[in-house]
């Protein structure tokens, strides 16, 4: 896995829609830096992309991109002031206990062996309060519901990382686990956090056509094309 993130041709970034929405929810959770400037780390910031989308709406903010992929990193920091190595396992972030007022967790998710242990690490980053911004795709997106019916493989799953079987699309990115929208939610809880909301985000690989559609169906996050959800670590420290 490490040899194929490595790998300049496999994509680390994804569209514009999400991750203004993301930033937007962001922004709204934690208020102008007027009222003390905040932490936030972008895990898995890819090519940073979704960070400097992000950072116009955060203004004052501090925002730092982290991900293991030195090639990612390059990229990263053309785009971002800071923008430094760390991974969720073997060791852990290098970031102190409760040092983070909130975490960008986006389009990562999907791709990890032990997404148990990645939440862990970044609840023990948050400080108590601290938010979460997590965005993944949707198994139960309304084309792949179609799809299953109709005996194909749902968008954004994989049986291999050499090719595309039996699905729509082109490109091969590492998916290993997909979730619902009830799952997400559960598994999210399930790891310490509290589940403020659950947005709809549009899937920028959806094809022209296709895309009022697409955005139509943001309302009802269960069938979006993409999960955007936002938790908060417990503000209680026993909790």
């Amino acid at each position: 896995m490490r040899d194929f993130y490595e790998d300049p041709a496999v994509p680390v970034a994804s569209g514009n829609p999400r991750s203004l929405r993301q930033a937007r929810m962001l922004a709204e959770a934690l208020g102008p830096a007027a009222h003390g400037a905040r932490t936030i780390l972008d895990i898995g910031c890819g090519d940073g992309t979704a960070a400097a989308t992000a950072a116009p709406l955060l203004p004052g903010h501090r925002l730092i991109g982290v991900d293991w992929s030195q090639d990612a990193l390059r990229r990263a920091r053309t785009r971002l002031p800071y923008a430094v190595r760390g991974e969720l396992s073997d060791g852990g972030l290098p970031f102190r206990a409760e040092s983070a007022d909130a975490v960008l967790f986006s389009e990562v998710i999907e791709h990890l062996v032990d997404p148990d242990a990645a939440l862990d690490e970044i609840r023990r980053v948050l400080r108590p309060g601290g938010h979460l911004m997590l965005s993944t795709p949707n198994l139960a997106a309304w084309y792949n519901r179609a799809l299953l019916l109709a005996g194909v493989q749902p968008v954004f799953s994989e049986v291999s990382l050499r090719g595309i079987h039996g699905r729509p699309g082109t490109e091969v990115v590492g998916h290993l686990r997909l979730y619902t929208a009830r799952a997400l939610r559960e598994f999210v809880a399930a790891s310490g956090f509290e589940v403020v909301r659950l947005r709809g985000a549009p899937f920028h690989g959806v094809p022209r056509p296709m895309r009022p559609l697409d955005r139509l169906v943001c309302a009802a996050p269960s069938a979006a094309s993409i999960l955007l959800l936002h938790a908060r670590r417990p503000s209680t420290r026993g909790a």
